[in-house]
């Protein structure tokens, strides 16, 4: 809005170019609500217009200038004041001047490197956006509009299985394995329970899926743990020489790949967390770190052949070439 509604102001609408075609993804805000977002991914292209309508007709707008930003930013709830850019490019649409009617600008920022995950945690938010800007003495225009992105990966070549033993000396001797260490989010969690030594009335056993969010640095570093799933692996006692088999779905749960050390500033990590529970209520667990990775085997016409070569960026050259030659099979 003008300053005291005097003289001339604006509307800015940004529109992408593909915006029918672009798949939309639900993503959480802050507020814990789910919202509908564009979605794109490492290497995309993001190009569309800017359309800038006068709301008083025969009036001029000064302007010291127009711009479009596209900005990649972590915030830190517990420090809100400052943002964290790690990605910030600008064009500049309109140099310093007047306009006497509406207009539209186009823009596009090519093959834009987006490196990390959209994320929306307890502490912390990863956010994606353009933002539009009309400079004015006295109060600037601006409109911003969020997108999503994800980040892909490839079949890890090394996914060795999970052993693991629980014990307490004489009363107790559990052995559990997992089929391997790193999941897909649509993946299954097979494996299996073996009771070598039961002296304990065990009364009830559990597997959870714990979700770790990790920020700040130094004496400065939050921990929120958040329980994702629970499923029930028996209710009753075992016996000894028992073994019992585990399925866990993960498609059906809300989960986001594995972060480490994103931009030094924030994690999010998995855990399976075994939990025992006897008759007397005593809790024993045993936890395990799992890596959760965002399938991208299959690449879809929606995404460009840029987008395929961005997806395999940190898998190396050998499967780089793989994901060309299947973008350009999808493409033709």
């Amino acid at each position: 809005m003008s300053f005291f509604s005097f003289g001339q102001t604006a509307e800015i609408d940004i529109v992408l170019n593909d915006a029918e075609t672009r798949k939309k993804v639900e993503h959480k805000t802050e507020d814990g609500k789910r919202d509908k977002y564009f979605l794109f991914y490492d290497g995309e292209t993001v190009s569309g217009k800017i359309n800038v309508t006068l709301k008083n007709p025969g009036k001029r707008l000064e302007h010291q200038g127009i711009k479009i930003e596209f900005i990649g930013q972590i915030e830190l709830y517990f420090d809100r004041g400052n943002h964290h850019e790690f990605v910030s490019l600008v064009k500049d649409l309109a140099r310093p001047g007047e306009m006497a009617q509406s207009q539209t600008f186009d823009f596009e920022f090519t093959h834009v490197e987006k490196p990390y995950e959209s994320y929306t945690g307890q502490n912390v938010k990863l956010r994606y956006f353009l933002r539009a800007t009309i400079s004015r003495r006295l109060n600037d225009i601006c409109k911003e509009m969020d997108i999503v992105v994800h980040t892909l990966s490839t079949y890890p070549e090394l996914n060795s299985s999970i052993k693991m033993e629980v014990g307490i000396e004489d009363c107790l001797h559990i052995e559990f394995e997992y089929n391997k260490s790193k999941y897909h989010l649509k993946d299954v969690i097979v494996g299996k329970i073996y009771f070598l030594l039961v002296r304990i009335k065990i009364k009830h056993m559990e597997i959870d899926i714990i979700k770790r969010e990790t920020t700040g640095t130094g004496p400065n570093v939050y921990h929120e743990n958040d329980t994702i799933a629970k499923y029930e692996i028996m209710d009753g006692a075992p016996v000894r020489g028992e073994s019992i088999p585990i399925r866990l779905f993960l498609a059906g749960y809300e989960m986001t790949p594995t972060m480490r050390d994103i931009n030094k500033k924030f994690s999010v990590r998995y855990y399976l967390n075994l939990v025992l529970i006897d008759e007397e209520e005593r809790r024993y667990f045993k936890q395990q770190e799992i890596t959760l990775w965002r399938k991208g085997d299959i690449v879809r016409k929606s995404m460009s052949h840029q987008a395929a070569i961005a997806s395999q960026r940190f898998e190396g050259s050998a499967s780089s070439e793989k994901a060309l030659s299947q973008a350009k099979d999808e493409d033709d």
